[in-house]
């Protein structure tokens, strides 16, 4: 094992790709000559060439496009948007043609795609540049939707969703591609759809993806002193979701907070809390908390951003919520 960055294990799980499958090819804006808005492909054009890492216009719903009828014709395109935010501009292309390829064609186009990115805040951006739209894409049948949390998930789970027949929507964030986790070395694959337990514990269940793991976790340890046991799942994808997993630990410790960074309407957690409650009402000992981002367009500043935003306070405030009502 050795420590990476997260940029580079995302960098890792497609250069393997591209060396065993000769069908797969980066596309996306200043993926090439740039090395990537976030470096996360540095060194691939040296090594892929220009047909195989495209740069492109400013322009998502065209080279989305591309990218759906490159899959229908056998390749299998990786499509970078520098930040979901600006998938908005090929939604068209993501929803209407990659995500209901495969059902109307009648299983004739395999849809082998992978849109890939940064999603959420990413620190004084304002509003048009930090939003979730984690529950949009996993509200839409036809779609795959996995977010890592850390190098090692994010090099496994980006892996097996190139190798993927289906659409993926693999989130990223800004806020982590300098963070470093332990990643082996070679060829490893994760499932998509099941979720990881964290860490084992016994008194309530702490529920969370992506960059929010980290709240998740350090509202973990600080629970541990005082004498508090969480355990903490890390859902790696939302569409599917495991709740077998979920809803196995609930029945095991009694009590539920999910923290999630997106908005609280609609949302992923609303329906984690949902399923939880209709098949494991009986274990409940406590209503079912979540923790999101305050229902406001995130603004500029960065007091504001720490206000809104969830954190471990507002974690460990849910937590003695359903420990102590």
């Amino acid at each position: 094992m050795r420590e990476i960055q997260f940029r580079e294990a995302l960098r890792e799980a497609m250069s393997e790709e591209m060396r065993r499958d000769q069908k797969v090819f980066l596309m996306g804006e200043e993926v090439a000559e740039y090395n990537g808005a976030y470096k996360v492909s540095q060194g691939m054009l040296d090594e892929f060439g220009p047909e195989r890492v495209i740069d492109t216009p400013i322009a998502e719903l065209g080279f989305a496009g591309i990218g759906v009828g490159a899959a229908m014709n056998g390749l299998r395109p990786i499509i970078e948007f520098m930040t979901f935010n600006f998938s908005l501009v090929a939604i068209d292309q993501v929803i209407n043609s990659a995500a209901k390829m495969m059902s109307m064609s009648g299983g004739q186009f395999p849809m082998p795609i992978v849109f890939r990115g940064p999603t959420g805040n990413a620190g004084m951006l304002s509003s048009q540049h930090s939003q979730n739209f984690e529950n949009w894409y996993a509200n839409t049948p036809g779609l795959k939707v996995v977010v890592p949390s850390n190098p090692y998930d994010a090099k496994g789970l980006l892996k097996s969703s190139i190798r993927d027949e289906d659409p993926v929507i693999f989130m990223e964030s800004e806020l982590m591609y300098g963070d470093k986790g332990e990643v082996p070395e070679g060829e490893y694959l994760l499932p998509i759809g099941q979720a990881n337990i964290v860490k084992e514990g016994s008194d309530v269940t702490l529920v969370s993806f992506g960059k929010m793991m980290k709240i998740a976790i350090e509202a973990a340890d600080e629970l541990a002193k005082k004498d508090i046991s969480a355990e903490v799942i890390d859902l790696r994808s939302v569409r599917p979701i495991d709740y077998k997993t979920v809803i196995g630990s609930v029945k095991k410790t009694n009590r539920l907070v999910i923290v999630e960074e997106a908005w609280p309407l609609a949302s992923i957690s609303t329906d984690i809390a949902f399923n939880v409650q209709k098949d494991a009402f009986d274990y409940l000992d406590a209503p079912v908390k979540r923790v999101n981002s305050m229902d406001l367009p995130l603004p500029y500043a960065p007091t504001l951003i720490d206000a809104i935003l969830p954190n471990v306070k507002r974690t460990l405030d849910a937590v003695d919520a359903v420990m102590y009502r």
